[in-house]
């Protein structure tokens, strides 16, 4: 299955290679969780610090069934490898894993609940 993936960019240039890039880490999700609507993803490199450069900016915003979201906010101010569009996906999509993995799990049941106050 090929998830509709839009990707907009924001106060950074348009470029073919980081869409490119983009789109084959989304495929990638559908190793967690095969059912994703589809996936918005924001790049943007806000401002340039004076002493960092200019750090980039990723978010990602995935619709799964039954009527879901899952959101990924990554800018790491204090991270200098995000100088780099490419360390900066990456690190946005491996996040993204990791709740679609949690989430996948929840639904298959596989979750531990813990008994509320008065039950066992």
């Amino acid at each position: 299955m090929q998830i509709p993936v839009e990707v907009s960019f924001k106060d950074v240039d348009h470029s073919d290679a980081v869409e490119e890039k983009v789109r084959e880490e989304a495929q990638k999700l559908e190793r967690f969780f095969g059912h994703i609507n589809s996936c918005r993803v924001v790049i943007e490199a806000p401002h340039k610090h004076q002493a960092r450069g200019r750090l980039f900016h990723v978010g990602i915003h995935l619709t799964v069934p039954p009527a879901q979201s899952i959101d990924v906010d990554k800018s790491h101010a204090a991270d200098p490898r995000h100088a780099d569009v490419n360390v900066a996906i990456k690190d946005a999509f491996k996040a993204a894993a990791r709740q679609l993995e949690d989430y996948a799990r929840k639904l298959r049941g596989d979750v531990k609940t813990h008994a509320g106050p008065g039950e066992r």
